[in-house]
């Protein structure tokens, strides 16, 4: 396995305030270019220096760049129009409420500018730990597939979906000619597949699951053929606000993604709570990659106990070994800009010593 580390971070991190005040300034005009990327820089070195104080083997920028993990789909693409997509619904404890995509595909996708180079070469020259850049799924573009729209430009989803792929390759290219090694790629499409609201939702998009968990899966693959590049794919079952999509345990669909994402080479799986389901799945993971169990929750405040994820990593390392595993978040802090339902920042601080703190303890 080329990757080594034991804790590791999703990606995004809950936007300052100052941060957020001058997005909305400069939105309206108000802030000058280089007075607002000066702020960003602000943001992302206060962001990387939390978590290389914190002791993180791998660290991001904490995506505060971006307006969503999504942009590189909705916020740099041609080829989209402003009609809602097909209607994803998110649930928590409380209430449940319905987000769809503000963009549909009606054209030829094609990319307006990369987003991940200005990333990766601030972080470098900033950083002293290992850096990891985050992309959203091809597979998301499901989102804003419309089969009475999309249809005028594309046969049917799958080869919108690879056009998506390709768009996501020629980015990869470009930070691995700049020195990029760890490439992670979100993919919430397939983590919400164990649901069966979302799988009925994707079959009346003309999307057949078994079609997304062999075609899907290996378009999804081709993006990660990129020597030099560590490549991690977190599953995810959606997150935003602290909410999420999908339900249900990784026994529908291990055997697929395990069988058919050669080119990963580390698996960066949900484990926070009953949802997540059991551990055996991660038995038909090879030998040869690495499992991050993210044990330890993005959406609440509660502090997990150290020895109670101690003993589910344990629990988990039955079926792979106690050297091929790690430790994360279960997802990101701010996938979107409003972020989750937190108190503040020191909670997200103190989630991540957590992470670091089990890592140490057990490796």
């Amino acid at each position: 396995m080329p990757q080594t580390h034991h804790s590791d971070v999703i990606g995004s991190l809950l936007r300052p305030r100052y941060l957020q005040q001058a997005r909305d300034a400069y939105a309206a005009g108000q802030l000058p270019v280089p007075d607002f990327k000066r702020i960003e820089d602000r943001a992302v070195d206060q962001a990387i220096a939390m978590q290389e104080g914190i002791g993180l083997d791998v660290i991001t920028d904490g995506e505060l760049r971006r307006f969503s993990f999504l942009d590189q789909v909705v916020g740099e693409i041609d080829g989209l129009a402003p009609i809602e997509g097909a209607p994803i619904h998110f649930k928590n404890a409380e209430a449940d409420w319905v987000w769809h995509n503000p963009f549909i595909v009606t054209g030829k996708i094609s990319q307006k500018r990369k987003i991940t180079l200005e990333e990766f070469a601030y972080n470098r020259a900033r950083a002293t730990s290992p850096v990891k850049i985050t992309f959203p799924s091809p597979l998301l573009f499901y989102t804003a597939w419309s089969p009475e729209r999309s249809t005028a430009v594309y046969r049917d989803a799958y080869e919108l979906f690879a056009d998506g792929a390709a768009i996501i390759k020629a980015e990869i290219e470009a930070l691995a000619a700049l020195g990029c090694t760890y490439i992670q790629i979100d993919s919430p499409d397939i983590g919400t597949l164990v649901d069966p609201e979302n799988r009925e939702l994707r079959e009346t998009l003309d999307m057949p699951t078994e079609r997304t968990l062999t075609e899907g899966l290996d378009i999804f693959n081709s993006v990660a053929d990129i020597p030099g590049v560590t490549f991690g794919v977190h599953v995810c079952k959606g997150n935003n606000m602290s909410q999420w999509i999908g339900s249900g345990g990784y026994d529908f669909t291990a055997e697929a993604v395990f069988g058919r994402l050669t080119n990963f080479d580390i698996f960066l799986l949900e484990y926070d709570d009953a949802r997540s389901g059991s551990f055996e799945p991660l038995a038909k993971a090879p030998d040869d990659k690495q499992i991050i169990l993210g044990l330890v929750s993005s959406k609440t405040t509660t502090l997990e106990p150290l020895a109670e994820l101690t003993a589910r990593v344990h629990e988990a390392a039955k079926y792979t070994g106690l050297e091929r595993l790690g430790v994360s978040t279960q997802c990101g802090f701010s996938s979107t800009l409003p972020g989750a339902n937190l108190t503040n920042e020191d909670v997200q601080e103190r989630k991540l010593e957590l992470v670091a703190e089990l890592a140490h303890h057990i490796w």
